[in-house]
């Protein structure tokens, strides 16, 4: 009864050990370097709850949904002497790649005194897997969330110094052409809870640049609160 009772514990210490060794691997030891999981297991600048109301920024991306689940937030702090990049925050909870990549993009753009923003909406999803030192290729898409949030932190910063014309929208409709605010902006005020236009407008000041979209807005408005049962 007693070898029995041994060779089960056995058994159980052993499922245990692969169980966690497929957290990493899926079965592959080849899959993360150890670059991925020293920044999966210690992240570096990652904005904790509770951190936001202290922390110091002039420019805030979101890329995903918070109702979908799927969710990455990037805060910048830009010098405007400079427009170097001072600090950083992120926040996601996805998986080891989409963790370690936005980690070591946050070191990236603030080594030697911070990055311009020129600069650094420049980095590419290739740029940060050579600098993780590779990722599966199937885990290729986990490396593109973070520098799509911090080129919409970078959008955020410019339309908050009023420099519209630096705006680069990315993969969405241009509502206010003035303004160069896209239907993309107007979905994620509605997720941070603005529900009226005028809580959209102090949002994102879309309609002060072109009048003439507000009825779009107002479309739109409506179009998200429903689609996300606001």
């Amino acid at each position: 009864m007693k070898k029995t009772k041994k060779a089960l514990t056995k058994k159980s210490k052993k499922q245990k050990s692969k169980k966690e060794a497929d957290i990493w691997t899926k079965g592959n030891p080849w899959v993360y370097s150890q670059t991925v999981k020293e920044h999966f297991l210690q992240p570096k600048n990652f904005m904790k709850f509770g951190e936001e109301e202290k922390f110091q920024y002039n420019g805030l991306g979101m890329i995903g949904s918070p109702v979908c689940g799927d969710v990455m937030k990037f805060w910048i702090l830009v010098d405007p002497k400079t427009e170097k990049i001072k600090d950083a925050r992120w926040r996601t909870f996805g998986c080891a790649s989409a963790i370690a990549s936005t980690s070591v993009l946050s070191e990236m753009i603030l080594r030697h005194g911070g990055m311009k923003l020129e600069q650094a909406r420049k980095i590419t999803p290739n740029d940060i897997i050579k600098e993780l030192g590779g990722l599966p290729d199937i885990k290729y898409h986990c490396s593109v969330l973070g520098d799509k949030a911090l080129r919409d932190a970078i959008n955020d910063y410019y339309r908050r110094t009023g420099q519209y014309d630096k705006i680069e929208p990315e993969g969405s409709r241009v509502i206010d052409k003035i303004l160069k605010i896209t239907e993309k902006d107007i979905e994620k005020a509605v997720l941070d809870g603005a529900k009226t236009l005028e809580e959209v407008q102090e949002k994102t000041k879309v309609g002060l640049g072109d009048p003439s979209c507000i009825p779009l807005v107002e479309e739109l408005i409506r179009f998200y609160k429903e689609k996300y049962n606001l």
